[in-house]
């Protein structure tokens, strides 16, 4: 379980950054997922207008300082860039747990976040939710709907168990 006096996670990273105006744009689902492979914690492609005024895109990747290395080799040898910009970034992200539904579909679970020990955030995962539509026809946002209601639902069982139901 979750230890929530130990919840903010505080790291230095680095944001690497290149302008690309002669890639393929076919390429960058490809090199994004290269990326994520090798450790990048987010990778983002941003569209930009570059000098006499041709449209490009700016690559983004947020890393820790260990796997500045790695990300440079990838970058260099699946993009067109031929240099790199590096921003020095304190990233400050909430406590995480993750949780499993039980649905119609199966098990899916849930990240949640926390910030002073309070719930803030509660994302069901992309990829089963996906999953769990695709195999059975159902649209992909009532399977999330339905991931949500049940989450919500456990939660306050699981208050009224432990007695902070918050009766008057």
């Amino acid at each position: 379980m979750f230890d929530h006096r130990h919840e903010h996670i505080d790291d230095r990273m680095v944001l690497l950054q290149a302008n690309l105006d002669d890639m393929n744009p076919e390429y960058v689902s490809y090199v994004s997922d290269r990326l994520f492979e090798a450790g990048a914690n987010d990778v983002y492609w941003i569209p930009i207008v570059m000098k006499r005024g041709r449209p490009g895109v700016m690559l983004n990747v947020l890393v820790s300082e260990e796997r500045i290395g790695e990300m440079e080799r990838i970058v260099f040898a699946e993009t067109t860039t031929l240099g790199l910009r590096y921003l020095r970034a304190d990233v400050h992200r909430l406590g995480r747990e993750f949780a499993t539904v039980e649905t119609p579909w199966g098990p899916i679970t849930v990240k949640l976040g926390f910030h002073r020990g309070e719930l803030v955030q509660m994302a069901p995962e992309f990829k089963e939710c996906e999953a769990a539509a695709k195999s059975s026809g159902v649209p992909l946002k009532t399977v999330y709907d339905e991931v949500r209601r049940r989450y919500a639902d456990m939660r306050s069982a699981a208050g009224q168990q432990s007695g902070s139901g918050g009766g008057t």
